[in-house]
């Protein structure tokens, strides 16, 4: 008797996932009613699409297969059959699911997995919990703390420019080196943003043995990394696995949020001048106690701005330069634009005065050739190539084109469509950036001057290319050129003083240029 009262609840709980699978694995996903989009076959019962929109590769040519054949609402498979998806490759659609934040939220698997790199900080917090961070931490990156960017971004240009021909010159049997160029961006970002931010010094362009910069580099090589794919999915699902069984990612991950938190060995790390412009925003009198964050949240958040902001201004700027490279006739034209008020520059840049400061982002603004590479550099490779979010309920979602039945037939009245419940929502960056409906028969190409003529459907359609940097919330077009204008300070005095050619991808061929 006393087996069976322990054997019927095992049975029962085996019963109930056995019914549970079979519900949602062959059951629920006949009734979807996203099965009444088109969507490419699956060849095989457990096949998915995954491997074709999210590889950069081939996701240029597949978002356009998608296009033509099933419009530009499209049903794909996640990871498997049970995991009916949605990619929309329709502007308003996409505008529509990025800025109701309230009902398409990050997939919570994402969020726990970058919790468990950096905390929960801005990149991975929702709902309230965000608001309350972002309203924290707008202030620490206001209008006026911004213009010091100017200053620090150019003088980071120099020591970068200074850093590459000692390089040069260290090549005694030749007047060229192959460098790793993203290598030393990453350096001046974690720098800019140190300074500017935080008012914190990493001064890794001249050294990389700073502790708190070596965690970060640490934790960005984890996160690239990840280990093996099945203990990545197993530590999201089942994330007590981390503290029974750390293997070498989470001992790494641990090391490094207890070097950026002070507590390594006991002794507190010295990082209060990192922490002064946040703490300030947090305690200021104007502020509700219920729109405070805690200590931990500030820490968070240092770690994603670090993580986020450093990854993708350095991976655009090497992206510029790589294209740079590829096309050598462009380099040229900017370097040329650049001499022409090259002159403007202060003699001694050891020190800017304010009005020297606003003078050279006067003359760096006025320079539409140089704004032209770098907007057509974001949009080519935007840092962000993609996103998920999840629908947390049903939802009426508007489109600009007609939505394609899956039938082939199209209603050219039907200008929405419902998302059910738990939806995941692919929404590509890249896609709209190189849409050759948009942006014409060369968007797959480098070309900076369209810019000067853009076509009339690349004016109307929401600025997609954009939204890599700012996808949390968002931002307006003066922030925006902004941000532009401190990608250019930084990279001007490289543009000056060296050319770039075509190495192994990255590394670069970087040679010294002498203006005439």
């Amino acid at each position: 008797m006393t087996l069976i009262y322990i054997l019927s609840p095992l049975v029962a709980l085996i019963l109930y996932g056995f019914v549970y699978v079979f519900y949602h694995v062959l059951i629920a996903p006949r009734f979807n009613i996203l099965r009444n989009l088109p969507g490419p076959p699956v060849p095989k019962w457990f096949g998915n699409h995954l491997q074709h929109v999210l590889n950069p590769i081939v996701t240029p040519r597949v978002h356009e297969i998608f296009v033509q054949r099933y419009g530009r609402t499209v049903r794909i498979r996640g990871l498997g059959p049970w995991d009916e998806r949605l990619i929309t490759l329709d502007p308003v659609s996409f505008t529509h699911i990025v800025k109701n934040t309230a009902i398409y939220e990050k997939p919570w698997q994402s969020r726990r997995l970058i919790t468990s790199l950096i905390g929960c900080g801005m990149l991975s917090a929702e709902g309230q919990v965000h608001k309350r961070q972002r309203r924290v931490a707008l202030p620490a990156f206001s209008a006026q703390n911004m213009r010091s960017l100017v200053d620090i971004s150019f003088k980071k240009g120099i020591q970068l420019r200074d850093a590459w021909v000692d390089l040069l010159h260290s090549e005694t049997e030749s007047t060229s080196a192959r460098i790793d160029v993203c290598q030393f961006l990453s350096r001046v970002t974690f720098d800019v943003i140190g300074l500017a931010g935080f008012e914190y010094s990493f001064n890794s362009i001249q050294d990389e043995t700073n502790e708190l910069f070596v965690a970060y580099k640490d934790m960005f090589e984890v996160a690239i990394s990840q280990g093996t794919m099945f203990r990545t999915l197993l530590s999201i699902y089942l994330p007590t696995i981390n503290q029974l069984f750390p293997d070498k990612t989470v001992r790494t991950v641990q090391r490094c949020q207890e070097i950026a938190e002070g507590e390594k060995s006991g002794d507190p790390y010295d990082a209060k001048d990192l922490l002064t412009l946040l703490l300030k925003s947090n305690s200021a009198a104007d502020l509700p106690p219920e729109h405070r964050i805690s200590d931990d949240d500030i820490l968070n958040n240092i770690n994603t701005f670090m993580f986020a902001g450093s990854d993708t201004s350095s991976l655009s700027m090497t992206w510029t330069l790589f294209l740079l490279a590829q096309n050598p006739d462009i380099q040229e034209r900017l370097r040329t634009e650049l001499l022409s008020v090259a002159h403007e520059f202060p003699r001694d840049l050891s020190e800017l005065s304010e009005d020297q400061v606003q003078s050279l982002h006067t003359a760096l603004s006025a320079l539409p050739f140089l704004h032209n590479v770098t907007r057509e550099s974001l949009r080519l490779i935007p840092p962000l190539h993609s996103t998920l979010r999840v629908a947390t309920q049903d939802d009426e979602v508007p489109t600009l084109y007609p939505v394609h039945n899956r039938d082939g037939t199209v209603n050219e009245k039907k200008h929405s469509f419902i998302v059910p419940k738990g939806t995941v929502v692919h929404l590509s960056v890249e896609a709209f950036n190189l849409d050759k409906a948009v942006w014409g028969e060369d968007a797959w190409e480098f070309n900076p001057d369209r810019w000067d003529n853009l076509p009339e459907a690349a004016q109307q359609v929401p600025v997609a290319f954009f939204k890599h940097i700012e996808l949390f919330g968002g931002t307006s077009c003066k922030e925006t050129e902004d941000k532009i204008t401190k990608h250019n300070v930084v990279l001007t005095r490289p543009y000056l003083s060296g050319r770039f050619k075509e190495g192994t991808q990255c590394p670069l061929l970087v040679s010294r240029f002498a203006p005439p």
